[in-house]
Protein backbone atom coordinates (compact mmCIF):
# COMPACT_ATOMS: atom_id res chain seq x y z
CA UNK A 1 0.00 0.00 0.00
CA UNK A 2 1.24 3.55 -0.72
CA UNK A 3 0.78 6.86 1.45
CA UNK A 4 -1.33 9.76 0.38
CA UNK A 5 -0.03 11.48 -1.97
CA UNK A 6 -1.07 14.90 -1.17
CA UNK A 7 -2.49 16.84 1.76
CA UNK A 8 -5.70 16.59 0.78
CA UNK A 9 -6.41 13.29 0.80
CA UNK A 10 -6.02 13.58 5.21
CA UNK A 11 -10.31 14.99 5.02
CA UNK A 12 -11.35 12.59 2.82
CA UNK A 13 -9.86 10.06 4.82
CA UNK A 14 -10.88 11.24 8.17
CA UNK A 15 -14.78 11.36 6.85
CA UNK A 16 -14.01 7.79 5.82
CA UNK A 17 -12.91 6.71 9.24
CA UNK A 18 -15.63 7.92 10.99
CA UNK A 19 -17.82 6.90 8.84
CA UNK A 20 -15.93 3.12 9.26
CA UNK A 21 -16.46 3.98 13.24
CA UNK A 22 -20.25 4.81 12.97
CA UNK A 23 -21.45 2.10 10.66
CA UNK A 24 -19.06 -0.81 12.80
CA UNK A 25 -20.81 0.49 16.15
CA UNK A 26 -24.38 0.32 14.27
CA UNK A 27 -23.49 -3.19 13.45
CA UNK A 28 -22.47 -4.07 16.43
CA UNK A 29 -25.65 -2.86 18.53
CA UNK A 30 -27.71 -4.21 16.09
CA UNK A 31 -26.28 -7.53 16.63
CA UNK A 32 -26.37 -7.06 20.86
CA UNK A 33 -30.39 -6.23 20.36
CA UNK A 34 -31.00 -9.31 17.89
CA UNK A 35 -28.13 -11.76 17.47
CA UNK A 36 -29.89 -14.53 16.26
CA UNK A 37 -31.10 -14.26 12.79
CA UNK A 38 -34.03 -16.24 11.88
CA UNK A 39 -33.59 -18.74 8.52
CA UNK A 40 -35.96 -16.10 6.77
CA UNK A 41 -33.71 -13.27 7.42
CA UNK A 42 -30.80 -14.92 6.51
CA UNK A 43 -32.63 -16.03 2.79
CA UNK A 44 -33.54 -12.46 2.36
CA UNK A 45 -30.35 -11.15 2.83
CA UNK A 46 -28.94 -13.48 0.29
CA UNK A 47 -31.99 -13.00 -2.34
CA UNK A 48 -30.70 -9.09 -1.92
CA UNK A 49 -26.80 -10.50 -2.70
CA UNK A 50 -27.86 -11.83 -5.84
CA UNK A 51 -30.64 -9.01 -7.05
CA UNK A 52 -28.08 -6.45 -6.18
CA UNK A 53 -25.56 -8.52 -8.37
CA UNK A 54 -28.18 -9.39 -11.16
CA UNK A 55 -30.00 -5.79 -11.49
CA UNK A 56 -26.22 -4.02 -11.46
CA UNK A 57 -24.56 -6.41 -13.65
CA UNK A 58 -24.03 -4.21 -16.25
CA UNK A 59 -22.80 -1.32 -14.23
CA UNK A 60 -20.68 -3.52 -12.35
CA UNK A 61 -18.89 -4.93 -15.73
CA UNK A 62 -18.41 -1.10 -17.01
CA UNK A 63 -16.57 -0.21 -13.44
CA UNK A 64 -14.60 -2.66 -13.80
CA UNK A 65 -13.46 -2.66 -16.87
CA UNK A 66 -13.13 1.12 -16.86
CA UNK A 67 -10.96 0.54 -13.58
CA UNK A 68 -8.63 -1.96 -15.26
CA UNK A 69 -8.39 -0.07 -18.36
CA UNK A 70 -9.90 -2.67 -20.47
CA UNK A 71 -11.16 -6.09 -19.30
CA UNK A 72 -13.06 -8.43 -21.31
CA UNK A 73 -17.07 -8.33 -20.45
CA UNK A 74 -16.81 -12.32 -20.43
CA UNK A 75 -14.03 -12.77 -17.86
CA UNK A 76 -16.16 -10.47 -15.56
CA UNK A 77 -19.43 -12.46 -16.17
CA UNK A 78 -17.58 -15.46 -15.31
CA UNK A 79 -15.05 -14.87 -13.15
CA UNK A 80 -17.31 -12.73 -10.89
CA UNK A 81 -21.15 -12.41 -11.85
CA UNK A 82 -21.71 -16.00 -11.84
CA UNK A 83 -19.83 -17.11 -9.16
CA UNK A 84 -21.30 -14.85 -6.72
CA UNK A 85 -24.67 -15.53 -7.64
CA UNK A 86 -24.02 -19.60 -8.00
CA UNK A 87 -22.27 -19.30 -4.09
CA UNK A 88 -25.11 -17.39 -2.86
CA UNK A 89 -27.46 -19.65 -4.51
CA UNK A 90 -25.28 -23.15 -3.04
CA UNK A 91 -25.76 -21.01 0.36
CA UNK A 92 -29.25 -20.67 -0.28
CA UNK A 93 -30.25 -24.64 -1.39
CA UNK A 94 -28.24 -25.42 1.84
CA UNK A 95 -28.55 -23.20 4.47
CA UNK A 96 -31.67 -25.15 6.45
CA UNK A 97 -28.88 -28.07 6.57
CA UNK A 98 -26.17 -25.97 7.72
CA UNK A 99 -28.20 -23.97 10.50
CA UNK A 100 -29.44 -27.06 12.28
CA UNK A 101 -27.79 -28.42 15.80
CA UNK A 102 -25.12 -31.06 15.25
CA UNK A 103 -25.38 -33.92 16.78
CA UNK A 104 -22.41 -35.62 18.62
CA UNK A 105 -21.45 -38.94 20.39
CA UNK A 106 -21.33 -38.91 23.65
CA UNK A 107 -19.04 -40.90 25.97
CA UNK A 108 -21.14 -43.83 27.97
CA UNK A 109 -19.87 -42.56 30.80
CA UNK A 110 -21.96 -39.37 29.97
CA UNK A 111 -25.18 -40.88 29.00
CA UNK A 112 -28.24 -40.49 28.77
CA UNK A 113 -26.87 -36.63 28.60
CA UNK A 114 -26.89 -35.64 24.97
CA UNK A 115 -24.11 -33.36 23.33
CA UNK A 116 -24.39 -31.59 20.07
CA UNK A 117 -22.64 -28.29 18.36
CA UNK A 118 -24.85 -25.44 17.59
CA UNK A 119 -23.58 -22.82 14.97
CA UNK A 120 -24.12 -19.32 16.19
CA UNK A 121 -23.64 -16.06 14.24
CA UNK A 122 -19.87 -14.17 15.31
CA UNK A 123 -21.66 -10.68 15.04
CA UNK A 124 -19.93 -8.55 12.57
CA UNK A 125 -17.68 -9.42 9.91
CA UNK A 126 -15.08 -7.46 8.63
CA UNK A 127 -14.04 -8.00 4.72
CA UNK A 128 -10.99 -6.64 3.35
CA UNK A 129 -11.44 -6.87 -0.99
CA UNK A 130 -8.36 -6.99 -3.35
CA UNK A 131 -8.57 -5.05 -7.03
CA UNK A 132 -8.05 -7.94 -9.03
CA UNK A 133 -11.41 -9.36 -8.63
CA UNK A 134 -12.79 -6.69 -7.12
CA UNK A 135 -16.88 -7.65 -6.83
CA UNK A 136 -16.65 -11.63 -6.37
CA UNK A 137 -13.92 -11.22 -3.31
CA UNK A 138 -16.45 -8.81 -1.93
CA UNK A 139 -19.44 -10.58 -2.40
CA UNK A 140 -18.51 -14.32 -1.96
CA UNK A 141 -17.42 -13.90 1.22
CA UNK A 142 -20.29 -11.71 2.20
CA UNK A 143 -22.57 -14.25 0.96
CA UNK A 144 -21.17 -16.67 3.63
CA UNK A 145 -21.24 -14.36 6.86
CA UNK A 146 -24.54 -13.46 5.78
CA UNK A 147 -25.41 -17.19 5.86
CA UNK A 148 -23.88 -17.40 8.72
CA UNK A 149 -26.38 -14.38 10.31
CA UNK A 150 -23.47 -11.97 10.92
CA UNK A 151 -24.14 -8.42 10.10
CA UNK A 152 -21.02 -7.40 7.20
CA UNK A 153 -19.12 -4.01 6.47
CA UNK A 154 -16.98 -4.03 2.96
CA UNK A 155 -13.51 -2.38 2.58
CA UNK A 156 -12.89 -2.49 -1.35
CA UNK A 157 -9.88 -1.68 -2.79
CA UNK A 158 -8.71 2.09 -3.38
CA UNK A 159 -7.02 0.51 -6.93
CA UNK A 160 -11.01 -0.03 -8.43
CA UNK A 161 -12.57 3.40 -7.24
CA UNK A 162 -15.38 2.76 -9.91
CA UNK A 163 -16.64 -0.60 -8.80
CA UNK A 164 -16.10 0.44 -5.03
CA UNK A 165 -18.37 2.74 -5.58
CA UNK A 166 -20.96 1.09 -7.68
CA UNK A 167 -20.79 -1.55 -5.20
CA UNK A 168 -21.28 1.16 -2.28
CA UNK A 169 -24.54 2.30 -3.87
CA UNK A 170 -25.66 -1.18 -5.06
CA UNK A 171 -25.30 -2.34 -1.19
CA UNK A 172 -27.11 0.73 0.27
CA UNK A 173 -29.96 0.25 -2.21
CA UNK A 174 -30.85 -3.37 -0.89
CA UNK A 175 -29.28 -3.59 2.79
CA UNK A 176 -30.12 -2.05 5.87
CA UNK A 177 -26.54 -0.42 6.82
CA UNK A 178 -27.26 -2.60 10.13
CA UNK A 179 -26.86 -5.57 8.00
CA UNK A 180 -24.64 -4.47 5.31
CA UNK A 181 -22.70 -1.57 4.01
CA UNK A 182 -19.67 -0.90 2.11
CA UNK A 183 -16.73 1.54 3.38
CA UNK A 184 -14.77 3.25 0.89
CA UNK A 185 -11.17 4.80 0.85
CA UNK A 186 -7.47 4.34 0.65
CA UNK A 187 -4.90 3.83 2.70
CA UNK A 188 -5.34 5.18 5.78
CA UNK A 189 -8.83 3.73 5.89
CA UNK A 190 -7.59 0.63 5.15
CA UNK A 191 -5.34 1.07 8.10
CA UNK A 192 -7.96 1.61 10.18
CA UNK A 193 -10.29 -1.18 8.97
CA UNK A 194 -7.78 -3.69 10.16
CA UNK A 195 -7.65 -2.38 13.75
CA UNK A 196 -11.25 -2.37 14.14
CA UNK A 197 -12.35 -4.79 16.48
CA UNK A 198 -14.80 -6.85 14.25
CA UNK A 199 -15.79 -10.44 14.99
CA UNK A 200 -13.84 -11.94 11.95
CA UNK A 201 -11.94 -10.24 9.64
CA UNK A 202 -11.11 -11.97 6.00
CA UNK A 203 -8.79 -10.20 4.20
CA UNK A 204 -7.61 -11.17 0.09
CA UNK A 205 -4.51 -9.76 -0.83
CA UNK A 206 -0.71 -10.31 -1.29
CA UNK A 207 1.00 -12.20 1.63
CA UNK A 208 3.47 -9.06 2.73
CA UNK A 209 -0.34 -6.99 3.26
CA UNK A 210 -1.75 -10.27 5.08
CA UNK A 211 1.12 -10.14 7.40
CA UNK A 212 0.34 -6.48 8.85
CA UNK A 213 -3.33 -6.89 8.51
CA UNK A 214 -2.82 -10.05 10.95
CA UNK A 215 -0.52 -8.05 13.32
CA UNK A 216 -3.21 -5.26 13.59
CA UNK A 217 -5.81 -7.79 14.10
CA UNK A 218 -4.16 -9.30 17.08
CA UNK A 219 -4.18 -6.51 18.82
CA UNK A 220 -7.76 -7.05 19.40
CA UNK A 221 -7.47 -10.72 19.14
CA UNK A 222 -9.90 -10.70 15.95
CA UNK A 223 -9.60 -13.88 14.25
CA UNK A 224 -8.67 -13.68 10.23
CA UNK A 225 -8.86 -15.86 7.57
CA UNK A 226 -6.19 -14.61 5.06
CA UNK A 227 -6.24 -15.60 1.26
CA UNK A 228 -2.79 -14.70 0.29
CA UNK A 229 -0.92 -16.07 -2.48
CA UNK A 230 2.76 -17.22 -3.61
CA UNK A 231 4.13 -19.39 -6.39
CA UNK A 232 1.88 -21.87 -7.83
CA UNK A 233 3.29 -24.24 -9.86
CA UNK A 234 2.49 -26.28 -12.83
CA UNK A 235 3.70 -29.57 -13.31
CA UNK A 236 3.59 -30.97 -16.55
CA UNK A 237 4.61 -35.10 -15.86
CA UNK A 238 6.35 -37.24 -18.39
CA UNK A 239 2.78 -38.99 -19.38
CA UNK A 240 1.21 -35.99 -20.27
CA UNK A 241 -0.96 -34.85 -23.69
CA UNK A 242 1.49 -31.49 -24.42
CA UNK A 243 -0.96 -29.81 -26.58
CA UNK A 244 -4.01 -30.24 -23.63
CA UNK A 245 -2.04 -29.07 -20.89
CA UNK A 246 -0.05 -26.02 -22.69
CA UNK A 247 -3.93 -25.01 -24.06
CA UNK A 248 -4.94 -25.12 -20.01
CA UNK A 249 -1.91 -23.59 -18.68
CA UNK A 250 -2.31 -20.37 -21.44
CA UNK A 251 -5.54 -19.93 -20.67
CA UNK A 252 -5.19 -19.59 -16.64
CA UNK A 253 -1.93 -17.42 -17.21
CA UNK A 254 -3.68 -15.14 -19.63
CA UNK A 255 -7.14 -14.84 -17.80
CA UNK A 256 -7.43 -11.40 -16.17
CA UNK A 257 -3.61 -10.78 -17.88
CA UNK A 258 -2.39 -12.96 -14.99
CA UNK A 259 -3.82 -10.99 -12.36
CA UNK A 260 -5.35 -14.17 -10.31
CA UNK A 261 -4.05 -15.39 -6.98
CA UNK A 262 -4.42 -18.64 -8.31
CA UNK A 263 -2.78 -18.32 -11.35
CA UNK A 264 0.28 -20.80 -12.61
CA UNK A 265 3.07 -18.76 -11.78
CA UNK A 266 6.05 -21.17 -13.04
CA UNK A 267 6.19 -24.20 -15.25
CA UNK A 268 7.83 -27.40 -14.52
CA UNK A 269 8.71 -29.71 -17.56
CA UNK A 270 10.57 -32.58 -18.69
CA UNK A 271 14.30 -30.93 -19.65
CA UNK A 272 13.66 -32.79 -23.14
CA UNK A 273 10.26 -31.34 -23.43
CA UNK A 274 10.88 -28.02 -22.75
CA UNK A 275 10.97 -26.21 -26.28
CA UNK A 276 7.74 -28.20 -27.16
CA UNK A 277 6.05 -26.93 -24.16
CA UNK A 278 7.22 -23.14 -24.85
CA UNK A 279 6.03 -23.97 -28.32
CA UNK A 280 2.63 -25.08 -27.59
CA UNK A 281 1.71 -22.88 -25.14
CA UNK A 282 2.57 -19.90 -27.51
CA UNK A 283 0.46 -21.29 -30.36
CA UNK A 284 -2.56 -21.94 -27.88
CA UNK A 285 -1.56 -18.70 -26.42
CA UNK A 286 -1.93 -16.96 -30.28
CA UNK A 287 -4.83 -18.77 -30.99
CA UNK A 288 -6.84 -17.03 -27.72
CA UNK A 289 -5.61 -13.77 -28.12
CA UNK A 290 -4.04 -13.14 -31.90
CA UNK A 291 -4.21 -9.21 -31.78
CA UNK A 292 -3.39 -8.44 -28.03
CA UNK A 293 -2.96 -4.38 -28.55
CA UNK A 294 -6.64 -4.12 -30.08
CA UNK A 295 -8.66 -6.97 -28.93
CA UNK A 296 -11.39 -6.44 -26.05
CA UNK A 297 -10.91 -9.98 -25.06
CA UNK A 298 -6.98 -9.42 -22.99
CA UNK A 299 -7.36 -7.45 -19.96
CA UNK A 300 -4.94 -4.28 -19.27
CA UNK A 301 -2.79 -4.28 -16.00
CA UNK A 302 -4.63 -2.33 -13.25
CA UNK A 303 -2.04 0.18 -12.75
CA UNK A 304 0.82 2.13 -13.93
CA UNK A 305 2.45 0.80 -10.45
CA UNK A 306 1.86 -2.53 -11.24
CA UNK A 307 2.84 -2.51 -14.94
CA UNK A 308 6.13 -0.66 -14.34
CA UNK A 309 7.41 -3.89 -11.56
CA UNK A 310 6.04 -6.41 -14.24
CA UNK A 311 8.59 -4.67 -16.82
CA UNK A 312 11.09 -4.40 -14.51
CA UNK A 313 11.15 -8.31 -13.58
CA UNK A 314 11.22 -9.06 -17.41
CA UNK A 315 13.86 -6.44 -17.65
CA UNK A 316 16.45 -7.72 -15.25
CA UNK A 317 15.43 -11.51 -16.69
CA UNK A 318 16.68 -9.98 -20.03
CA UNK A 319 19.45 -8.60 -18.30
CA UNK A 320 20.91 -11.54 -16.92
CA UNK A 321 20.94 -13.54 -19.88
CA UNK A 322 17.71 -15.48 -19.72
CA UNK A 323 16.12 -16.60 -23.21
CA UNK A 324 12.53 -14.53 -23.30
CA UNK A 325 9.43 -15.32 -25.68
CA UNK A 326 6.81 -12.61 -26.15
CA UNK A 327 4.14 -14.19 -27.69
CA UNK A 328 1.89 -11.16 -29.15
CA UNK A 329 2.35 -7.57 -29.94
CA UNK A 330 3.56 -4.76 -27.61
CA UNK A 331 2.19 -2.40 -29.45
CA UNK A 332 -0.93 -1.75 -26.64
CA UNK A 333 2.59 -1.62 -24.01
CA UNK A 334 1.47 2.32 -23.40
CA UNK A 335 -1.18 4.02 -22.57
CA UNK A 336 -3.26 0.62 -22.55
CA UNK A 337 -1.03 -1.22 -20.41
CA UNK A 338 -1.35 -4.15 -22.17
CA UNK A 339 1.55 -7.25 -21.68
CA UNK A 340 1.65 -9.53 -23.87
CA UNK A 341 2.36 -13.29 -22.14
CA UNK A 342 6.10 -13.07 -22.22
CA UNK A 343 7.92 -16.96 -21.41
CA UNK A 344 11.47 -16.57 -19.63
CA UNK A 345 12.67 -20.05 -20.39
CA UNK A 346 15.31 -21.52 -17.81
CA UNK A 347 16.05 -18.64 -15.75
CA UNK A 348 18.18 -18.49 -13.00
CA UNK A 349 17.59 -19.16 -9.79
CA UNK A 350 18.39 -15.01 -8.31
CA UNK A 351 15.87 -13.40 -10.14
CA UNK A 352 12.89 -11.29 -9.22
CA UNK A 353 10.43 -13.46 -11.21
CA UNK A 354 11.56 -16.78 -9.15
CA UNK A 355 11.20 -15.26 -6.11
CA UNK A 356 8.11 -13.46 -5.30
CA UNK A 357 4.71 -14.17 -6.78
CA UNK A 358 4.25 -12.64 -10.36
CA UNK A 359 1.10 -11.47 -10.81
CA UNK A 360 1.18 -10.87 -14.12
CA UNK A 361 1.13 -12.31 -17.84
CA UNK A 362 4.40 -13.56 -17.13
CA UNK A 363 5.62 -17.43 -16.97
CA UNK A 364 8.86 -19.01 -16.08
CA UNK A 365 9.46 -22.51 -17.71
CA UNK A 366 11.77 -24.76 -15.61
CA UNK A 367 13.21 -27.81 -16.73
CA UNK A 368 12.67 -30.60 -14.19
CA UNK A 369 14.86 -33.93 -14.25
CA UNK A 370 11.85 -36.15 -12.83
CA UNK A 371 8.71 -36.24 -10.69
CA UNK A 372 10.94 -36.28 -7.75
CA UNK A 373 12.94 -33.37 -8.84
CA UNK A 374 9.66 -31.26 -9.32
CA UNK A 375 8.80 -31.83 -5.90
CA UNK A 376 11.99 -31.19 -4.18
CA UNK A 377 11.74 -27.56 -6.08
CA UNK A 378 8.11 -26.61 -4.70
CA UNK A 379 9.03 -28.14 -1.60
CA UNK A 380 12.32 -25.68 -1.46
CA UNK A 381 9.95 -22.53 -1.31
CA UNK A 382 6.70 -21.17 0.39
CA UNK A 383 3.78 -23.95 -0.05
CA UNK A 384 1.61 -22.45 -2.75
CA UNK A 385 -1.76 -21.61 -2.67
CA UNK A 386 -2.51 -23.31 -5.85
CA UNK A 387 -0.90 -26.78 -7.53
CA UNK A 388 -1.74 -27.68 -10.92
CA UNK A 389 -0.49 -31.50 -12.40
CA UNK A 390 -1.18 -32.39 -15.87
CA UNK A 391 -0.77 -36.17 -16.98
CA UNK A 392 -2.28 -39.46 -16.70
CA UNK A 393 -0.23 -41.84 -14.56
CA UNK A 394 -2.10 -42.06 -11.69
CA UNK A 395 1.11 -43.15 -9.47
CA UNK A 396 3.23 -40.53 -10.88
CA UNK A 397 -0.01 -37.86 -9.92
CA UNK A 398 -0.63 -39.43 -6.49
CA UNK A 399 2.89 -38.85 -5.46
CA UNK A 400 2.69 -35.32 -5.93
CA UNK A 401 -0.07 -34.77 -4.23
CA UNK A 402 1.39 -36.52 -1.09
CA UNK A 403 4.81 -35.13 -1.31
CA UNK A 404 3.25 -31.23 -1.40
CA UNK A 405 1.30 -29.03 0.02
CA UNK A 406 -0.68 -26.26 -1.15
CA UNK A 407 -4.09 -24.91 -0.52
CA UNK A 408 -5.80 -26.63 -3.00
CA UNK A 409 -5.31 -28.57 -6.40
CA UNK A 410 -6.75 -29.23 -10.14
CA UNK A 411 -5.46 -31.99 -11.91
CA UNK A 412 -5.44 -31.66 -15.50
CA UNK A 413 -6.75 -28.28 -15.81
CA UNK A 414 -6.51 -25.07 -14.19
CA UNK A 415 -8.20 -22.82 -11.72
CA UNK A 416 -11.73 -24.87 -11.11
CA UNK A 417 -10.80 -26.17 -7.46
CA UNK A 418 -11.56 -22.49 -6.66
CA UNK A 419 -14.79 -22.53 -8.73
CA UNK A 420 -16.73 -25.09 -6.61
CA UNK A 421 -18.56 -24.37 -3.39
CA UNK A 422 -18.17 -27.84 -2.36
CA UNK A 423 -14.57 -27.44 -2.06
CA UNK A 424 -13.13 -25.21 0.70
CA UNK A 425 -11.23 -22.32 -0.79
CA UNK A 426 -7.83 -21.37 1.09
CA UNK A 427 -4.31 -21.51 1.88
CA UNK A 428 -1.72 -22.70 3.65
CA UNK A 429 1.31 -21.85 5.06
CA UNK A 430 2.69 -18.37 3.87
CA UNK A 431 -0.14 -18.19 1.06
CA UNK A 432 -2.90 -17.98 3.79
CA UNK A 433 -4.65 -19.33 6.99
CA UNK A 434 -8.84 -20.63 7.59
CA UNK A 435 -10.76 -21.32 4.14
CA UNK A 436 -14.27 -20.42 2.92
CA UNK A 437 -17.12 -21.32 0.19
CA UNK A 438 -19.89 -23.12 0.71
CA UNK A 439 -20.08 -25.19 4.20
CA UNK A 440 -16.55 -24.39 4.92
CA UNK A 441 -17.24 -20.47 4.60
CA UNK A 442 -20.35 -21.00 7.15
CA UNK A 443 -18.49 -22.65 9.29
CA UNK A 444 -15.46 -19.97 9.41
CA UNK A 445 -18.16 -17.35 9.75
CA UNK A 446 -19.73 -18.96 12.61
CA UNK A 447 -19.23 -19.93 16.14
CA UNK A 448 -19.96 -24.24 16.67
CA UNK A 449 -21.38 -24.01 20.19
CA UNK A 450 -20.82 -26.93 21.88
CA UNK A 451 -23.29 -27.83 24.17
CA UNK A 452 -24.07 -30.72 26.56
CA UNK A 453 -27.68 -31.21 27.48
CA UNK A 454 -27.51 -33.46 31.03
CA UNK A 455 -30.33 -35.64 31.55
CA UNK A 456 -32.79 -35.21 34.62
CA UNK A 457 -31.44 -39.58 35.49
CA UNK A 458 -28.26 -38.21 35.51
CA UNK A 459 -26.09 -39.48 38.04
CA UNK A 460 -23.20 -37.65 38.47
CA UNK A 461 -24.05 -36.28 41.81
CA UNK A 462 -22.50 -39.64 43.02
CA UNK A 463 -19.45 -37.72 42.44
CA UNK A 464 -19.74 -34.85 44.26
CA UNK A 465 -18.07 -34.23 47.86
CA UNK A 466 -17.84 -35.48 50.59
CA UNK A 467 -15.51 -37.87 48.84
CA UNK A 468 -16.60 -41.75 50.40
CA UNK A 469 -14.96 -44.84 49.65
CA UNK A 470 -18.19 -44.95 47.16
CA UNK A 471 -17.08 -42.10 45.17
CA UNK A 472 -13.29 -44.46 45.02
CA UNK A 473 -15.59 -47.54 43.30
CA UNK A 474 -17.74 -45.03 41.27
CA UNK A 475 -14.12 -43.71 39.82
CA UNK A 476 -12.97 -47.44 39.19
CA UNK A 477 -15.55 -48.37 37.68
CA UNK A 478 -15.74 -45.01 35.24
CA UNK A 479 -11.81 -45.13 34.53
CA UNK A 480 -12.63 -48.65 32.29
CA UNK A 481 -15.25 -47.08 30.20
CA UNK A 482 -13.02 -43.92 29.64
Amino acid sequence: MMAADTAHAAPAASENIKELSRLFALQKEAYAVAPFMSYDERIANLDRLIRLTEANEETFIKAISEDFGNRARQETLIAEIVVTVSGARHAKRHLKKWMRPRGVPTPMHMLPGRSRLEPQPLGVIGIISPWNYPLQLALAPAAAALAAGNRVLIKPSELTPRLSEALRTAIAAEFEESVCAVVTGGVETGQAFTETPFDHLLFTGSTAIGRRVAEAAAKNLTPVTLELGGKSPAIIDESADIDAAARSIAYGKMMNAGQTCVAPDYVLVPREKLDATADAIAGAARKMFPTIDTTSDYTSIISDRHFARLKSLVDEARDKGAKIVEVGSSNALYPQRKMPLTMVIDPPAELGLMNEEIFGPILPILPAQSAADAIEHINRGDRPLALYWYGEDSAARDKVLQNTVSGGVTVNDVLWHVAQENLPFGGVGKSGIGAYHGEAGFNTFSHLKPVFYQSRFAAGGILHPPYTEKTANVLSILRKFI
